[in-house]
């Protein structure tokens, strides 16, 4: 299934609303690790980065929690660089999940993909179908010395300090960052410049 190519950073708030939009979209997207990002301010500057570069996209839950991060966020960020993508209140509770949240309502992993599209339909997001015809891989990762290798965590370290990207970064998202902002011939000659 080819996925929709969004080219604004998408921020959610936990590892299992990024799974869910993984299979749906091709984009950039950061977890705030809930209310962790009230605290977290290297994480805030990074997202304040990707707002700058790029734009973002919020897609936060419809319960209370949601919109307290999504406000902590628009209020720490230009509302020309934010977009806001609002999924509607659907009540239940996720699979996973032994019984439903607090507001009795459904969060974003638990989105029906239809009722995901829907949003970002209603909120005009810019979307391309579009292939990446040459994609970095995680092979070329380990072919640069950036994963499986013995001085990969350093090499690594190198070139997000390079790309002035937090060392937090896992290598999935660096992954994701790099094939939504250059080519594997320039990965190549940033990493290898005399070749």
């Amino acid at each position: 299934m080819e996925k929709i190519k969004i080219s604004q950073a998408v921020i959610v708030e936990g590892k299992y609303d990024k799974i869910k939009l993984s299979n749906i979209i091709d984009a950039f997207i950061i977890e705030t690790n809930g209310f962790g990002i009230f605290k977290d301010k290297e994480k805030l500057s990074f997202i304040k980065k990707l707002a700058d570069e790029r734009g973002i996209i919020i897609l936060t839950d419809s319960d209370h929690a949601g919109f307290m991060i999504r406000n902590h966020l628009s209020s720490a960020i230009p509302k020309d660089k934010i977009t806001n993508v609002y999924i509607p209140d659907v009540f239940g509770k996720e699979k996973r999940k032994a019984s439903p949240s607090k507001e009795g309502k459904i969060g974003v992993e638990g989105m029906e993909k239809e009722a995901l599209l829907n949003a970002f339909e209603r909120a005009k997001i810019n979307c391309e179908i579009k292939e990446n015809p040459d994609p970095i891989t995680n092979y070329d990762l380990f072919e640069l010395g950036l994963s499986g290798t013995p001085n990969a965590k350093e090499n690594k370290r190198k070139l997000l300090k390079k790309l002035e990207l937090p060392e937090f970064l896992s290598t999935s998202s660096l992954l994701s960052y790099l094939n939504n902002n250059m080519t594997k011939t320039e990965l190549q000659k940033m990493i290898k410049p005399e070749s």
